[in-house]
């Protein structure tokens, strides 16, 4: 007997491992694919999960492609590999602090291979480090110019 996944409640989609069950609902307008295509990223290879994850970032409900990113995520720091299809749905949606691929990418930068990267994206890691740089220089010398003002404050 194969096994049943509830798309209403969302109830064992994530042990999902049948990427023609997840066509179907797609098919069938079902609205937990995001969550499904996590199960996939788990369960099955990249190339069957891909494309899946790929149409699921095109969905309607902002939450549910919130869940397709979390997939390409998880998806690199299972595989330590994204296809071509889901670098290219991530340039797409854009790098950057407000951008519903921050997560994802940031996974694809932790577990991917440096060298395997594309070009953008090997750009992209070196202007976040970049950023991530600045902030922490930006942030120590506001602390220190607080804990002068405070030891001056003191003093009085």
């Amino acid at each position: 007997m194969p096994p049943e996944w509830d798309w209403e409640s969302g109830e064992g989609l994530l042990g999902i491992d049948d990427p023609a069950e997840v066509d179907a609902a797609f098919e069938r307008g079902e609205r937990r694919l995001g969550t499904a295509v996590i199960g996939l990223a788990f369960n099955c290879s990249l190339e069957e999960a891909s494309p899946r994850i790929v149409r699921a970032m095109q969905l309607p409900d902002r939450d549910q492609r919130g869940f397709a990113f979390t997939a390409a995520g998880t998806a690199a720091r299972l595989n330590g590999e994204l296809t071509p299809e889901l670098y290219a749905a991530l340039r797409a949606e854009g790098p950057g602090r407000k951008s519903i691929a921050e997560n994802a990418i940031d996974d694809t930068l932790d577990y991917v291979p440096f060298r395997q990267l594309p070009l953008w994206l090997k750009w992209w890691k070196v202007v976040s480090k970049v950023q991530d740089k600045l902030e922490t220089w930006r942030l120590e010398s506001a602390y220190a110019v607080s804990d002068a003002w405070k030891a001056l404050r003191r003093r009085r």
